[in-house]
């Protein structure tokens, strides 16, 4: 944990004072402190990020947070070309033809291609397929002997495989994928590195699409491709959302499900239950991504194309504002004692694959890849273990995705 950012004197138009926050790395499950004080107040707050210019408003709150990403007041699209202030020294998805930084209607239209491959059939279809990896990448860890690392056996090949599969990528260019993700998802750390790693994997999305066409198929690049080439999207659009959907899948769910497993791990009763009732793990699933910090501070912000009042304040127009899922997803108002682990909530609206028209695409296969990786680690290993005490393990720096660089476990 760390103090309280520092508060910088009063915003030029004499308005609320800004806080400097700073999006110090936490190791575990270590809830951000700035996040807590932000869920005790009832109104937004400025702030200033480590990377660009000016100052922005923070949503935290759960109501603020849906009011904010659902209102069409604030805009995506007029992020482009803009320096605002950042978690990341430049854009990792790109500007002018991403997912991320659209608006409806041209946003619904390429959500609306990418749906047709994140259908619950579609996902049905896939499951077995991500199960028979998930079991022989456990089997080539077994062959390794124990202690192994989860992350290096599981957690890291396993989401790549799967989106992989889902794009139709041939099995000759996913080498490296992974790594080449994950340097892209650390801008904060090597930003030259990062914007490298995106180009090669872009490259590669390149390369893909044009395989496609020549080897028509039926999967996400075929859906994309047959979308581009009936003018439903365009070529940028294409290869930008393919390259999003492939480093979020590979980074995103490599984490989270490596964050999951320290969790139970480092929660016995919570494990000691979903074994003696496996049929919970859907809803642990959920209730895992509600209660943990995966994410380092903030996305992409919108920007107000008008003046408006909300969370108590008066907002400007061309005031950039951000929104906090991890604060919603804690705040006591929607969640009784949100900082407890409670598999019993029931149904969870939770936030941690965003809200509103910018919902995560790919939350549905999220959520499917988490449940396999549990279900089978849970079957396969009634003794399932740390291999050593959680103090000794290390989170990687300054990534936008909290994750732990190893997992080594026994069994």
């Amino acid at each position: 944990m760390t103090a309280e950012p520092r508060t910088a004197p009063a915003h030029p138009d004499g308005g609320e004072p800004v806080h400097v926050w700073s999006l110090d790395d936490f190791e575990a499950l270590d809830f951000d402190p700035f996040l807590e004080d932000r869920l005790a107040e009832d109104r937004a707050a400025r702030v200033q990020l480590p990377f660009g210019q000016g100052t922005a408003w923070l949503m935290s709150r759960y109501a603020h947070v849906k009011a904010a990403t659902t209102d069409p007041r604030f805009s995506r699209q007029e992020l482009v070309g803009k320096s605002v202030t950042a978690s990341s020294p430049h854009a990792i998805a790109s500007q002018k033809a991403g997912l991320n930084y659209a608006d409806p209607p041209r946003l619904n239209n390429m959500r609306r291609v990418v749906a047709r491959a994140f259908t619950g059939k579609a996902m049905q279809r896939l499951r077995p397929a991500a199960q028979a990896t998930a079991d022989r990448l456990l089997d080539a860890m077994e062959l390794h002997g124990k202690p192994a690392d989860l992350v290096e056996h599981l957690h890291g090949p396993f989401p790549l495989a799967v989106v992989s599969d889902l794009l139709g990528m041939p099995e000759d260019m996913r080498a490296g994928m992974t790594g080449w993700a994950n340097v892209a998802m650390t801008p904060a750390a090597a930003p030259k590195a990062s914007t490298d790693a995106l180009a090669t994997v872009r490259a590669t999305i390149v390369e893909l699409l044009a395989h496609r066409r020549a080897h028509p198929a039926d999967d996400l690049s075929g859906v994309l491709t047959a979308a581009s080439d009936a003018g439903e999207i365009t070529e940028p659009e294409a290869i930008s959302l393919a390259t999003a959907i492939l480093v979020s899948g590979a980074h995103a769910v490599r984490n989270n499900s490596a964050n999951m497993v320290f969790a139970l791990l480092t929660h016995p009763e919570h494990l000691d239950r979903l074994r003696a009732q496996p049929e919970l793990i859907p809803q642990a699933v959920d209730e895992l991504l509600r209660f943990i910090p995966h994410r380092s501070g903030v996305g992409l912000p919108r920007i107000a194309t008008q003046d408006l009042e909300i969370a108590g304040v008066r907002i400007k127009a061309g005031d950039a504002v951000y929104s906090s899922y991890l604060a919603a997803n804690r705040d006591p108002e929607v969640f009784a004692e949100p900082d407890t682990l409670d598999f019993d909530r029931g149904p969870i609206a939770h936030m941690a694959f965003g809200n509103g028209p910018h919902h995560c695409v790919g939350s549905m296969l999220a959520r499917m890849e988490s449940e396999i990786m549990l279900e089978t680690l849970l079957a396969r290993y009634p003794r399932l273990a740390l291999a050593v005490p959680p103090s000794h393990l290390t989170w990687q720096p300054a990534a936008l995705i909290r994750g732990p660089k190893t997992l080594p476990v026994t069994w």
